[in-house]
């Protein structure tokens, strides 16, 4: 795991693979806003494996993204009852559930439709707000966070030098 986010600030600190980084936080939000513990979540995990990705971003993305999601259950409880009850989509569910195993992905399920439907929504905004970010981290607040006070202090501490050692060791 340290390996995978070592892996992500070496890559935001380098010139490559702005897209990957991007890609990756906006996979992991989508992951964050589908509750986990179904199906669904697992297929959509299991497929990042599949993609070209910076693995540390991805991880980062869905564990920050997590604690903040319970903030706006409600809005994906509202949006996914209005999916799931929507007239014209409700023939489709209604087959959906009699299919064997779709019903594990739990759909039906008003947070996880509308997890998914605003992760999908928001996976191009996020796309293009972190390679903004990217593309700012590298050419300005980089040289301000290597500066800093709490940068400093981090790197004198011995259990981030330890682990910093030992990935080191272990990449080599």
């Amino acid at each position: 795991m340290v390996n995978y986010f070592q892996q992500m600030f070496k890559s935001l600190n380098a010139n490559r693979a702005p897209g990957e980084m991007a890609h990756a936080f906006a996979l992991g939000m989508l992951l964050a806003f589908v509750p986990k513990g179904n199906l669904l979540w697992i297929f959509l995990f299991i497929f990042t494996f599949f993609l070209r990705l910076n693995r540390g971003t991805l991880f980062l993305s869905i564990i920050l993204g997590s604690i903040f999601i319970p903030l706006v259950d409600p809005l994906f409880d509202t949006t996914g009852y209005a999916i799931l009850t929507h007239p014209a989509l409700t023939p489709t569910f209604a087959r959906l559930l009699d299919t064997p195993f779709v019903a594990f992905t739990r759909f039906n399920n008003t947070i996880v439709m509308g997890g998914l439907a605003w992760g999908i929504i928001l996976y191009i905004p996020f796309y293009i707000l972190a390679r903004i970010f990217i593309r700012v981290w590298r050419n300005t607040l980089y040289q301000y966070f290597v500066r800093s006070k709490a940068y400093q202090f981090l790197m004198k501490v011995p259990f981030i030098k330890l682990i910093l050692k030992i990935s080191e060791v272990n990449r080599g």
